[in-house]
């Protein structure tokens, strides 16, 4: 039998191991998948390194997320999960702005063709995120 809330605590240092290998892996994925020229390489990296920067800290935003709803798993309040579903919101608001900030700057490096295979595959890492997500975080818990 697994206990809801200990597979949550399992979930969230599965979730931040995760997190930690596609920052270790992504590089390499996006070098091999991008075809950049040398002199688009050389401008490229710089603003790539950024971006990451800033989506990393989404992501261990999100990380945190996790380790609070698997902190109330068992106990959930309609406060808790107000404040839990306000926070799922605002990480979930803020991927797509940053998306839009960094967009001019990608486009000042890379030609556009480029630039949409770009997010192309950060669409993709991300869309494995989410579906580790997913599968890994069971629906809370509603009174019987």
């Amino acid at each position: 039998m697994v206990v809801p809330g200990i597979a949550q605590d399992k979930s969230a240092d599965n979730m931040q191991i995760v997190l930690e290998k596609v920052r270790a892996d992504k590089k390499l994925l996006v070098s091999e998948n991008m075809q950049l020229t040398e002199a688009e390489a050389k401008a490229f990296w710089p603003v790539y390194d950024q971006y990451q920067d800033e989506l990393f800290l989404l992501r261990t935003r999100t990380v945190k997320l996790i380790k609070d709803f698997s902190d109330a798993y068992e106990k959930m309040t309609n406060e808790t999960a107000k404040k839990l579903m306000d926070e799922y919101i605002t990480i979930e608001t803020l991927g797509p702005k940053l998306r839009q900030t960094y967009l001019p700057k990608f486009r000042k490096v890379l030609p556009e063709v480029k630039v949409v295979r770009y997010y192309q595959i950060e669409n993709k890492i991300n869309a494995v995120l989410i579906y580790e997500l997913a599968k890994n975080i069971p629906l809370a818990k509603t009174a019987k």
